[in-house]
């Protein structure tokens, strides 16, 4: 449902606000290696981010990537989605058909349209903050 980049930006995205809540920055080097993405193709998608205003880069020998602790809460996870992605995954067809809507819908168009409008809600109602700390309490994990 998301591409890769968009996959890879989410779990970034936890991994840092996790380390900024213990007032650590996160170099490049961790967080593609606890993503699991090669670092060229992360660097990219956090150029994104912080492009957004979703996380932070300071250069120099104490740099890496934050996040504000204070603005953890109130970053939805559709921000990131729309920073990496657009707003395709709310638009585009179920079975990927260029032309597709009320008008000239495909078969699973009233059923996808149903499911695409209940992601949007849970993109726009769940923040980093409670991702961050599904993972801190182990009831949720980042990577196997």
């Amino acid at each position: 449902m998301f591409s890769k980049a968009c996959e890879y930006g989410i779990k970034a995205s936890i991994f840092i606000a996790l380390n900024s809540y213990e007032s650590k920055r996160v170099s490049l080097k961790a967080i593609a290696k606890e993503i699991n993405s090669p670092e060229a193709f992360t660097a990219k998608i956090l150029q994104d981010l912080v492009r957004h205003g979703i996380i932070n880069s300071v250069k120099g020998a104490y740099g890496g990537f934050e996040i504000d602790k204070h603005a953890i809460s109130s970053i939805k996870l559709a921000q990131i989605v729309n920073a990496i992605d657009g707003d395709s995954i709310y638009k585009g067809c179920g079975l990927g058909l260029n032309t597709c809507d009320e008008n000239h819908p495909c078969p699973v168009h009233d059923k996808f349209k149903s499911v695409r409008d209940e992601l949007k809600q849970m993109l726009e109602h769940t923040n980093l903050e409670e991702l961050a700390l599904d993972i801190k309490s182990g009831a949720a994990f980042l990577k196997t």
